[in-house]
């Protein structure tokens, strides 16, 4: 008889010394967070394939499309991500992830009845707040259903969802637009023509996946660790106590509960923000004012949220924020991020100029390809990971380092070239290779922090991979592209400025991951922990 999902899974906790094995109800939960990343995916990606046609049909440029895909996006999705991840730490990680997932499909659906590009900023930001509940409750679910030794495995089999969902959303985008307009040349029911077909055909599907996820067992958080914690009493006083430490305006009234200084030192970082906005944007133009301005708010709710965490939660900041281990990897991998994200966002629209290749042969070209590339790549990147990983302390941070370096010569190959099968296999090599990067990188965040931490260190991770990756990366290739007369080969090329920048973060994070590993109890003890 099994145990029903409202109540936490009751297993053993795992004795010191004991090898604790995956069992197989731990690949079933497995398999069923692969699908929805894989459907997370699929409705954040597909406004790839539609992006040509959105942009024709709404009247915008490539920075536009730039900022609707990465900035508007990914600055709800990480903002909301920490007091969901949060949440995720104290409530019940199934329940969360069911309802951000029913919430971020029917966002998802809404996106098909936008009119201008201010409505679709809008249901953006609507998959964004959904989408962020997924990956804190789910990294800190496969962290108590996988022991240690088989993490990175079972992190990069989940991630491997990201590519198998990017590259059926073109295969899905594609045919949905193409049959919707044949069949309905001036536009179907609704007035609805391709493009919003599609958002509404992938969106409602999420909803039936809701109602499985919704039967997931919660296991013990840390009880496979031999350090069982149990949840919040009250979970949401939580979460809506991180809501003011992170949500503008409300964080002026977190910064008043710590104090006067506090609340000064808040007021004068959001000056100084203000300020470099206009700045940016007066050098820029004002037609990127709206990034700036989200990418902005997105740096001040960080910087108030972190400021928050290090008075209320001493021996948790100490681990996340006071480490540099832990910094350097995660943005070592936002870096990685701020390419790969441009490159999957405009290798279909690129490729539909370029080369004049219709919609549905986009999606068997590049979108099948390039899920089999980032599948592969994650999950060989995640298994190495792990067997480096055994061999030196900062096995699983030399992965990482060679999914930033190794693409590159490929992506110059592909965006220079004049040959559309030379642009797909360039494309599927530095696809591969740059999706070996993530398995490793989650990995290590969760190994520098404790069980009770996973979820706001999953959070913290995403920062890097959205408001870094996510947020600049896209949003900078469409800029250049719409700067230099929609010259989208520049546009992409010109995100590979982040590989140095990655390479010193990651050379550090090779050199102080092992001794940050091993002095991780020390290190909590002396913030307060009770460990």
């Amino acid at each position: 008889m099994t145990e029903p999902s409202t109540v936490e899974h009751q297993a053993k906790p795992v004795e010191k010394g004991e090898i604790q094995q995956a069992t197989g109800y731990s690949w079933y939960v497995l398999g069923v967070l692969v699908l929805v990343y894989v459907l997370n995916f699929v409705d954040r990606q597909i406004l790839s394939i539609l992006a040509n046609d959105i942009k024709k049909d709404l009247a915008l440029t490539d920075a536009d499309l730039g900022f609707l895909y990465g900035t508007a996006f990914a600055v709800f999705y990480s903002l909301f991500g920490i007091p969901l991840g949060r949440l995720a730490d104290n409530w019940h990680r199934v329940r969360l992830m069911s309802t951000g997932l029913a919430l971020w499909s029917v966002m998802t659906a809404v996106s098909g009845f936008s009119r201008s590009g201010g409505q679709l900023t809008v249901a953006r930001i609507g998959v964004g707040v959904g989408e962020a509940t997924a990956s804190p409750a789910a990294y800190s679910l496969i962290s108590d259903y996988f022991p240690q030794r088989l993490r990175a495995t079972a992190l990069s089999i989940y991630s491997s969802g990201l590519f198998l969902g990017g590259g059926l959303s073109l295969l899905l985008g594609g045919l949905i637009v193409e049959r919707w307009n044949a069949a309905y040349p001036g536009g179907g029911p609704l007035g609805l023509v391709g493009w919003q077909a599609a958002f509404m055909a992938v969106g409602l599907p999420g909803i039936a996946l809701a109602v499985l996820v919704a039967t997931l067992r919660e296991p013990v958080r840390g009880a496979i660790d031999g350090r069982p914690t149990p949840g919040s009493d009250q979970p949401f006083k939580g979460f809506f106590g991180e809501l003011v430490t992170v949500i503008p305006p409300l964080t002026l009234i977190g910064a008043l509960q710590r104090g006067p200084k506090a609340l000064v030192a808040n007021v004068v970082v959001a000056g100084l923000i203000a300020a470099l906005i206009a700045g940016i944007t007066a050098v820029l133009g004002r037609s990127t004012m709206q990034q700036w301005i989200f990418v902005g708010v997105g740096t001040y709710a960080v910087f108030s949220w972190a400021s928050a965490l290090r008075a209320r939660d001493p021996a948790t900041f100490r681990l996340i924020w006071g480490t540099p281990a832990f910094i350097c990897t995660t943005l070592g991998y936002g870096m990685v991020a701020f390419t790969s994200y441009a490159t999957s966002y405009w290798a279909a629209p690129y490729a539909e100029r370029t080369f004049d290749i219709a919609k549905a042969e986009l999606g068997w070209f590049i979108g099948a390809p390039g899920a089999l590339a980032g599948f592969l790549g994650v999950i060989i990147g995640g298994r190495v990971a792990d067997v480096l990983h055994k061999r030196h302390g900062s096995g699983r941070i030399l992965v990482t380092l060679f999914g930033l370096i190794a693409p590159i010569l490929p992506m110059v190959i592909a965006f220079r070239s004049e040959s559309f099968p030379l642009f797909v296999c360039m494309l599927f090599v530095a696809q591969s290779m740059s999706s070996s990067a993530l398995g490793g990188a989650a990995a290590t965040s969760q190994a520098l922090v404790l069980p009770r931490m996973r979820g706001t260190a999953t959070a913290t991770f995403f920062l890097a991979t959205t408001l870094v990756g996510l947020a600049l990366g896209p949003f900078m290739a469409g800029y250049v592209s719409a700067t230099y007369g929609d010259n989208l080969s520049l546009g992409v090329l010109s995100t590979l400025i982040s590989a140095p920048i990655g390479l010193v973060l990651l050379i550090v994070a090779i050199r102080s991951v092992p001794a940050a590993i091993a002095s991780l109890e020390e290190r909590a003890r002396a913030a307060g922990e009770p460990v």
